[in-house]
């Protein structure tokens, strides 16, 4: 009878409608072994008043029903600072997740736009989870491994159905993979040993976590602000980024490269979050904090993600910029080493991001996943 029942599309609200929201994936990831059920109170957190993502931007989520059964899923947003930075009017779609029916994507993309549209926006795109600057793409490319931390995952229908409401690819993202063993060709070699003497390499310092903090924001700020749809991190939303690295991440993850005293390079990674909470279902109560806390800092994920990485812009395109990439690599690396990491991801790359793609294929790594940025004149 379900089947028969007529589908609704409503907009997100009350508590009930909230942890229904959250369920969806549970049921329809329920046959991919690959799938990892996020952390519930993260997950509420990000639609929570809290996020400072919501002090330039606003939403609205829907949720779609065939009868009581919740088969779909989806959220827009409009960000102010996109708009600030680009000059355009342009939305964003996220967390997508919906049962394969083109009626239902047809029905929580065709509300998304409409109220996007009624925000003046001119074109969207997505998904976005919910921003540039946090987990964004949906996954075409590389179903068959789990997704690392604060990347996604998505069943192989999704992109064909997103399609068929008249979106077309905006752009594609890669994540790469590599050993940790990899050595730096010859000529990269060569680099280094010229350029190292001038460079000063340091890790995050946790007594002074707040300078180091606004020092990683401003390079990373300088670093992206070329690139396709950037928008700056806040303050507040790296402050809030701060507190995840004091907590989760060990201080030689985060490395910042200093030229003649000036602050030019760094590298934040992250140890594969995903790989420590597979089993917990998404739960933390009421054993499942003491079980992430060991995983985390006393057996440590064997992969770990590069999240963040940037090299002032002035110094882009030179040797000395492509050396700063490498030592702030190398130098995470070796902490890596030391606690047993096997693998790393590097993502999100730009697709046409050739001299960073060059950079990372040097190494001895490969394409193993791509995530695609939908677009939608509205």
């Amino acid at each position: 009878m379900n089947g028969l029942a007529s589908l609704t599309v409503t907009p997100l609200m009350g508590r009930s409608a909230r942890r229904a929201f959250w369920a969806l994936p549970q049921r329809l990831y329920r046959n991919d072994p690959h799938w990892v059920p996020p952390l519930l109170l993260e997950r509420h957190e990000l639609l929570s008043a809290r996020n400072p993502l919501f002090e330039h931007a606003r939403w609205q989520a829907w949720l779609a029903k065939r009868g009581d059964q919740v088969v779909g899923r989806i959220s827009a947003q409009v960000d102010r600072l996109h708009e600030q930075t680009h000059g355009e009017r342009v939305g964003y779609f996220g967390l997508l997740e919906a049962e394969d029916d083109p009626q239902v994507f047809a029905a929580l993309l065709g509300a998304a736009e409409d109220w996007l549209r009624g925000q003046g926006m001119t074109e969207i795109r997505g998904p976005f989870n919910l921003s540039v600057n946090e987990e964004c793409g949906l996954l075409v490319d590389g179903f068959d491994t789990p997704p690392m931390v604060m990347m996604g995952h998505a069943l192989p229908y999704y992109g064909p159905r997103v399609q068929e409401q008249g979106y077309a690819k905006a752009k594609d993202l890669l994540a790469y993979i590599v050993g940790t063993d990899f050595r730096f060709p010859p000529a990269a070699q060569r680099l280094l040993e010229r350029e190292r003497d001038q460079v000063t390499l340091r890790s995050l310092d946790l007594k002074h976590l707040d300078r180091d903090i606004a020092i990683l924001r401003d390079i990373f700020n300088d670093a992206w602000a070329g690139n396709w749809g950037f928008v700056p991190f806040t303050e507040a939303e790296f402050k809030a980024l701060g507190q995840l690295v004091r907590w989760l991440v060990d201080p030689g993850f985060v490395q910042i490269a200093e030229v003649a005293g000036e602050p030019v390079a760094m590298i934040a990674v992250l140890p594969n979050l995903n790989e420590a909470i597979a089993d917990l279902h998404g739960r933390l109560l009421p054993f499942g904090w003491a079980r992430l806390l060991w995983r985390l800092k006393v057996r440590h994920p064997k992969a770990v993600r590069v999240a963040l990485m940037g090299v002032r812009q002035r110094l882009q395109r030179t040797r000395l910029g492509t050396a700063l990439a490498m030592l702030v690599i190398d130098a995470a690396r070796q902490t890596g080493l030391r606690r047993g990491v096997k693998q790393a991801e590097m993502s999100w790359i730009l697709e046409d991001n050739r001299g960073m793609r060059s950079i990372i294929e040097s190494l001895g790594s490969r394409c193993y996943k791509r995530y695609r940025i939908y677009g939608k004149a509205l």
